[in-house]
């Protein structure tokens, strides 16, 4: 199924890394979000358990590991192109946890890496 223009939504996972009080977020470097800041995560792939790909991806990203995980919310994630057609449609399932190791370093779609606290996220 293609991830633009697609003919039903797209299982998204997002995973929130806590380390103390500090967030781990991602820049992206492909469409939809291209260069913007966002929680590491990505597609979910068939025959995938959800908590499997919430590791999976944060691996993929950034090169991290996680202890438990608890699903801590959804976002349906959709984009319009001019025309108001859906160019990307994501309902997006975001699950949290405690860094617990490895060394962070951006890889896959990931152009950089940061460890951002709340009152930091605008900026």
């Amino acid at each position: 199924m293609s991830r633009e223009y697609p003919e039903q939504p797209r299982v998204g996972i997002g995973i929130v890394v806590l380390r103390g009080d500090a967030v781990l977020l991602v820049r992206r470097g492909r469409p939809p979000a291209l260069g913007r800041w966002s929680l590491p995560g990505g597609g979910q792939e068939l025959g995938e358990m959800a908590e499997e790909a919430a590791r999976r991806e944060l691996r993929e990203e950034t090169g991290l590991d996680v202890g438990g995980l608890v699903l801590a919310g959804h976002v349906d994630s959709i984009h319009r192109d001019a025309e108001g057609r859906v160019r990307f449609h994501y309902t997006i399932l975001d699950f949290a946890g405690r860094y617990t190791g490895g060394e962070a370093r951006p890889g896959d779609d990931v152009t950089a890496i940061a460890w951002a606290r709340p009152e930091e996220f605008d900026a």
